[in-house]
Protein backbone atom coordinates (compact mmCIF):
# COMPACT_ATOMS: atom_id res chain seq x y z
CA UNK A 1 0.00 0.00 0.00
CA UNK A 2 1.46 3.24 -1.27
CA UNK A 3 0.70 6.85 -2.36
CA UNK A 4 0.56 6.54 -5.97
CA UNK A 5 3.40 8.58 -7.72
CA UNK A 6 3.08 10.93 -10.78
CA UNK A 7 5.89 11.20 -13.80
CA UNK A 8 9.01 10.93 -12.96
CA UNK A 9 8.24 10.69 -9.03
CA UNK A 10 6.84 7.20 -9.82
CA UNK A 11 10.62 6.06 -10.42
CA UNK A 12 12.01 6.78 -6.28
CA UNK A 13 15.46 6.18 -7.13
CA UNK A 14 15.85 8.61 -9.94
CA UNK A 15 14.48 11.80 -8.43
CA UNK A 16 15.04 13.75 -4.61
CA UNK A 17 12.77 15.00 -2.78
CA UNK A 18 14.03 18.80 -2.90
CA UNK A 19 12.91 21.72 -0.68
CA UNK A 20 10.40 19.19 1.14
CA UNK A 21 7.83 20.81 3.22
CA UNK A 22 8.20 17.76 5.50
CA UNK A 23 11.89 18.46 6.03
CA UNK A 24 11.58 22.23 6.06
CA UNK A 25 8.76 21.70 9.02
CA UNK A 26 10.95 19.44 10.94
CA UNK A 27 13.84 22.00 10.86
CA UNK A 28 11.21 23.92 13.05
CA UNK A 29 8.97 21.86 15.32
CA UNK A 30 10.71 18.30 15.30
CA UNK A 31 11.85 18.69 18.55
CA UNK A 32 9.78 17.36 21.46
CA UNK A 33 9.92 20.43 23.58
CA UNK A 34 8.33 22.08 20.23
CA UNK A 35 5.22 20.17 19.78
CA UNK A 36 4.97 20.17 23.46
CA UNK A 37 5.43 24.14 23.97
CA UNK A 38 2.78 24.37 20.82
CA UNK A 39 0.62 21.87 23.02
CA UNK A 40 0.73 23.56 25.87
CA UNK A 41 0.00 27.26 23.60
CA UNK A 42 -3.31 25.37 22.35
CA UNK A 43 -4.13 24.32 25.83
CA UNK A 44 -4.09 28.50 26.82
CA UNK A 45 -0.40 28.53 28.14
CA UNK A 46 1.19 31.96 27.29
CA UNK A 47 4.31 32.24 30.26
CA UNK A 48 7.51 31.44 29.57
CA UNK A 49 7.51 29.67 32.89
CA UNK A 50 4.43 27.95 32.70
CA UNK A 51 5.30 26.41 29.49
CA UNK A 52 9.27 25.22 31.19
CA UNK A 53 7.47 23.83 33.98
CA UNK A 54 4.41 21.79 32.09
CA UNK A 55 7.01 20.76 29.31
CA UNK A 56 9.61 19.14 31.93
CA UNK A 57 12.56 21.68 30.51
CA UNK A 58 15.25 23.67 32.08
CA UNK A 59 14.70 27.56 31.43
CA UNK A 60 17.88 27.28 29.15
CA UNK A 61 15.69 24.86 26.82
CA UNK A 62 12.48 26.66 26.90
CA UNK A 63 14.30 29.79 25.88
CA UNK A 64 16.00 28.04 23.12
CA UNK A 65 12.70 26.58 21.86
CA UNK A 66 10.63 29.72 22.47
CA UNK A 67 12.74 31.68 20.60
CA UNK A 68 12.59 29.43 17.13
CA UNK A 69 8.65 28.92 17.17
CA UNK A 70 9.20 32.89 17.60
CA UNK A 71 11.13 33.17 14.67
CA UNK A 72 9.74 30.83 12.62
CA UNK A 73 6.50 32.77 13.05
CA UNK A 74 4.47 30.37 15.07
CA UNK A 75 4.40 32.60 18.23
CA UNK A 76 4.49 36.05 18.85
CA UNK A 77 5.66 37.54 21.68
CA UNK A 78 3.84 40.02 23.42
CA UNK A 79 4.56 42.27 26.27
CA UNK A 80 2.82 42.29 30.51
CA UNK A 81 3.42 44.03 33.18
CA UNK A 82 2.18 42.78 36.32
CA UNK A 83 1.64 45.31 39.02
CA UNK A 84 5.19 46.04 40.88
CA UNK A 85 6.92 43.92 38.44
CA UNK A 86 9.29 44.59 35.48
CA UNK A 87 7.95 44.15 31.72
CA UNK A 88 8.32 40.55 30.65
CA UNK A 89 6.91 38.58 27.40
CA UNK A 90 3.77 36.28 26.64
CA UNK A 91 3.89 33.77 23.59
CA UNK A 92 0.97 34.03 21.74
CA UNK A 93 -0.26 31.93 18.76
CA UNK A 94 0.04 33.20 15.62
CA UNK A 95 -1.91 32.33 12.47
CA UNK A 96 0.69 30.36 11.37
CA UNK A 97 0.84 28.40 14.73
CA UNK A 98 -2.97 27.69 14.83
CA UNK A 99 -2.42 26.21 10.88
CA UNK A 100 -0.29 23.86 12.92
CA UNK A 101 -2.73 22.21 15.02
CA UNK A 102 -4.11 19.34 13.24
CA UNK A 103 -1.00 17.78 12.46
CA UNK A 104 -0.61 17.94 16.43
CA UNK A 105 -3.78 16.46 17.16
CA UNK A 106 -2.84 14.18 14.35
CA UNK A 107 -0.07 13.30 16.47
CA UNK A 108 -2.35 12.78 19.63
CA UNK A 109 -4.37 10.78 17.78
CA UNK A 110 -2.23 8.45 16.89
CA UNK A 111 -0.57 8.68 20.05
CA UNK A 112 -4.03 7.51 21.65
CA UNK A 113 -4.06 4.64 19.24
CA UNK A 114 -1.15 3.10 19.40
CA UNK A 115 0.83 4.05 22.87
CA UNK A 116 -2.13 4.19 25.34
CA UNK A 117 -4.11 1.66 26.94
CA UNK A 118 -6.57 4.07 27.60
CA UNK A 119 -5.96 7.66 26.27
CA UNK A 120 -5.93 10.36 29.55
CA UNK A 121 -7.73 12.59 27.07
CA UNK A 122 -10.52 13.16 24.70
CA UNK A 123 -10.95 15.64 21.87
CA UNK A 124 -14.44 16.98 21.56
CA UNK A 125 -16.19 19.94 19.86
CA UNK A 126 -16.86 22.27 22.56
CA UNK A 127 -21.05 23.09 21.09
CA UNK A 128 -22.14 19.39 20.22
CA UNK A 129 -20.04 16.90 23.05
CA UNK A 130 -18.98 14.83 19.50
CA UNK A 131 -15.57 13.43 19.28
CA UNK A 132 -12.88 15.38 17.01
CA UNK A 133 -10.50 13.58 15.09
CA UNK A 134 -7.95 14.39 11.95
CA UNK A 135 -8.81 12.63 8.70
CA UNK A 136 -7.39 12.90 5.41
CA UNK A 137 -10.09 14.44 3.29
CA UNK A 138 -9.93 16.08 -0.60
CA UNK A 139 -11.69 19.04 -0.73
CA UNK A 140 -15.15 17.81 -1.76
CA UNK A 141 -15.03 15.78 1.52
CA UNK A 142 -14.14 12.58 0.18
CA UNK A 143 -11.91 10.61 2.88
CA UNK A 144 -8.40 9.95 0.86
CA UNK A 145 -6.96 6.48 2.11
CA UNK A 146 -3.18 5.96 1.13
CA UNK A 147 -3.51 4.05 -2.24
CA UNK A 148 -6.04 6.82 -3.43
CA UNK A 149 -3.67 9.69 -2.63
CA UNK A 150 -1.60 10.60 -5.77
CA UNK A 151 1.51 12.90 -5.60
CA UNK A 152 2.60 15.16 -8.48
CA UNK A 153 5.14 18.06 -9.58
CA UNK A 154 3.75 21.15 -8.47
CA UNK A 155 3.40 23.03 -11.44
CA UNK A 156 3.45 26.70 -10.25
CA UNK A 157 6.33 25.23 -8.51
CA UNK A 158 8.14 23.80 -11.53
CA UNK A 159 7.77 27.10 -13.22
CA UNK A 160 9.04 29.46 -10.60
CA UNK A 161 11.89 27.05 -10.14
CA UNK A 162 12.57 27.34 -14.09
CA UNK A 163 12.39 30.99 -13.64
CA UNK A 164 14.83 31.16 -10.91
CA UNK A 165 17.28 29.43 -13.18
CA UNK A 166 16.83 31.75 -16.40
CA UNK A 167 17.30 34.59 -14.21
CA UNK A 168 20.53 33.54 -12.18
CA UNK A 169 22.13 32.63 -15.88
Amino acid sequence: MSAIMEGKLSDLLSWKPENCSIAKAMEIVGTRSAILILREAYYGMTRFDGFATRVGITDAAASSALRKLVDAGLLEKRPYREEGKRTRNEYVLTQMGLDLLPAVVALWQWGDKYLQEVPPLERLEDTTGEPVRVELRSASGNQVPLENLRVRVNDEWRRKRTRRAHTAE
